[in-house]
């Protein structure tokens, strides 16, 4: 038995051709053999999973200087899912210092419904994020949920962004409770309600103590350009982003509001776009928060340091200097979900500070002077956009800078949580 013929890597024949790649998760082509590895929920409750993820972090340890955010599926078709999931790390221990889960959720609710396991989009909703009001309420009622959300970051939203969807996104468009035809809501659907019960778990989590989720979504990989207006209202950062080559109004956007863009080239050349047309080393030229990442190391890498590939590779590719891969590194450690004494460690006490001020050189091995650079220009864009609202408006334009609330319909996700929270007033297929 070999690499080869496990046949789990991406080639030629997966580019353009995201079911292709889907079924590159399973081994030899067969999906029982899944199952019983690289699934949590099987037979033998995960162990052998267990031990794979324990490799990786045994690796990520020695090695001293890297960290990762791996990704592990709720998928919404049962409210048990956090709870079976919390289990298993607890019974494996599956924790690390150098590690953070993001917890990723498959926009797969047409084949869920398709087998009967959820009524509408509102089931779905309730199965994701029931148990974490539930827990963040009261401990005590999900102890292995609470013990494990402690190590989690941030929600993932992923699927093929290229399929075509059959419904718009417009004032017209049923709730939740509603939505029970057998079509996928639209990406924008999706994001909008994600967003919505994470920003209320999160405004609890914070009144009760408790750390944060960010919204990090797959976006801008594929498909429509209109999903990347919904991840610049909605998200923290957003991972890929290769579509805002095409948007540069948006790309300016995403500039001005510093929103993170992780992005995989070597996954994306296999997928999507082929490496020499990618816009990484563009957009790193012009100033966007951009930072290198892997995507499904298991398919698109051949080492056991996967990121290592991706910044020797594009270095090569584009020439990057050595102010340019500690600018990346940088940006890394700043999107990433982990705690802030992790990234003051890594980056100095004052990272969190704008321009030269939040540059530590001893630690980051970045000059101040691209720091400046940085800080200068961005300011200097600001300044200019404000003096021209102020020449067209005569007055400081508060709304058009920092945006006014919008005032919508409630959504329907969570009422019995989301009314406690107004007293007290973030790529997988099916199995």
């Amino acid at each position: 038995m070999n690499i080869d013929n496990l046949d789990v890597h991406a080639d030629r024949n997966t580019f353009h051709r995201f079911d292709k790649f889907n079924a590159k998760y399973n081994p030899i082509g067969q999906s029982q053999l899944r199952e019983v590895f690289l699934k949590t929920d099987n037979y033998c409750k995960g162990e052998f999973f267990a031990h794979v993820i324990k490799e990786v972090f045994s690796d990520l340890e020695e090695s001293k200087y890297q960290n990762a955010e791996p990704r592990l599926s709720i998928y919404g078709r049962s409210k048990q899912e956090w709870d079976d999931l919390a289990t298993w790390a607890a019974n494996f221990r599956v924790y690390s210092p150098n590690i953070r889960w993001v917890i990723q959720v498959p926009r797969l609710y047409d084949v869920y419904k398709s087998k009967g396991a959820v009524s509408n989009f509102q089931d779905m909703i309730i199965n994701i994020f029931q148990p974490l009001f539930e827990v963040t309420l009261d401990p005590r009622s999900h102890p292995q949920l609470h013990a494990f959300l402690e190590h989690v970051s941030a929600f993932d939203s992923v699927d093929d962004e290229s399929k075509v969807g059959v419904v718009h996104f417009d004032h017209g468009i049923p709730t939740p409770d509603l939505w029970d035809r057998p079509e996928n809501p639209p990406y924008a659907y999706y994001i909008f309600y994600m967003y919505a019960n994470l920003a209320v778990l999160n405004q609890l989590r914070r009144h009760r103590g408790m750390h944060t989720f960010a919204f990090r979504p797959h976006c801008g990989e594929a498909g429509s350009v209109s999903h990347l207006i919904s991840t610049f209202l909605l998200a923290e950062s957003i991972n890929h982003g290769l579509l805002l080559r095409k948007a540069p109004v948006l790309q300016y956007l995403f500039y001005l509001c510093q929103i993170g863009l992780a992005m995989s080239p070597l996954s994306n050349n296999s997928l999507f776009l082929e490496y020499p047309r990618n816009p990484l080393n563009d957009f790193l030229a012009r100033g966007l928060h951009v930072c290198l990442s892997t995507d499904d190391p298991l398919q698109f890498h051949f080492t056991k340091e996967p990121l290592m590939e991706e910044y020797s590779i594009a270095t090569q590719v584009w020439k990057l200097s050595s102010t340019d891969m500690c600018e990346l590194a940088r940006n890394s450690v700043l999107i990433s979900g982990f705690p802030e004494v992790v990234k003051s460690y890594w980056l100095g006490p004052n990272y969190w500070e704008e321009g030269v001020p939040g540059n530590d050189i001893t630690r980051t091995n970045l000059p101040n002077i691209r720091v400046a650079y940085r800080h200068e220009t961005l300011t200097h864009e600001l300044h200019l956009l404000v003096t021209a609202a102020l020449d067209a408006h005569g007055s400081y334009p508060y709304n058009m800078i920092c945006g006014s609330p919008i005032h919508i319909k409630t959504p329907h996700y969570i009422h019995s949580h989301h009314m406690e929270m107004n007293r007290l007033g973030g790529e997988d297929d099916a199995d």
